[in-house]
């Protein structure tokens, strides 16, 4: 595939995102770090239920399914890195309400073939971009059980957004850049607009009278 062959620096990622994270985000997530944590756990098992997903959804793409099969498996892998850095940071693991990001990404997302299946490689690689770019934003800052590991997840969330956008380059090499453009501004506005709660993907914090 193109994009894995090309590599995936953080620049490349960042290429695709249409806004970058707003420093008041950063700010935000500092000051909120049990609630960040608690949501970074939940996207990371999201995101390996968002691959296997998309292999019982297109069980014929044999090479789609392998590559998605190996980033499940690590996805896992960082849930339970996040777990075991939130119990050295005496954080505990609750639930929380969702945030409007992935919801709104979904929204976008056509719901019928050939366009679906474009729209959710699309979808996939602006989230495993915009990870790798909070995690570079957050590395440097977070408590010593997180940098290491933050450090780590922002270079393998760049190589995650390789696969999504190769796959997609290949279903669809005359549509993939304009639809990536669309999807990305959607993206974008979903993660720089305030919010009322503070997500590993949302927007800055809403300010309150």
């Amino acid at each position: 595939m193109s994009a894995s062959r090309s590599g995936a620096g953080p620049e490349r990622t960042a290429a695709i995102l249409q806004a970058a994270t707003p420093a008041a985000w950063v700010e935000d997530a500092l000051a909120h770090l049990p609630e960040l944590l608690q949501d970074h756990a939940n996207c990371e098992k999201k995101a390996a239920s968002t691959a296997l997903a998309l292999m019982f959804a297109y069980p014929e793409d044999r090479a789609l399914g392998a590559a998605l099969s190996r980033l499940a498996r690590e996805e896992l892998r960082h849930f339970e890195q996040v777990t075991r850095a939130m119990s050295a940071l005496a954080i505990a693991y609750i639930r929380q309400r969702p945030g409007r990001y992935a919801q709104g990404l979904r929204r976008a997302v056509r719901t019928s073939d050939p366009g679906r299946k474009l729209d959710l490689l699309l979808t996939g690689a602006l989230i495993e971009a915009r990870s790798a770019e909070r995690f570079a934003l957050l590395a440097p800052r977070v408590p010593a059980p997180l940098a290491r590991l933050y450090t780590e997840l922002a270079g393998a969330e760049s190589r995650h957004f390789t696969v999504y956008l190769g796959f997609a380059q290949a279903a669809a090499p005359e549509q993939w850049q304009a639809r990536l453009g669309s999807l990305a501004r959607e993206e974008a506005q979903l993660a720089t607009q305030p919010d009322a709660l503070l997500r590993f993907h949302s927007g800055p914090l809403r300010a309150t009278a």
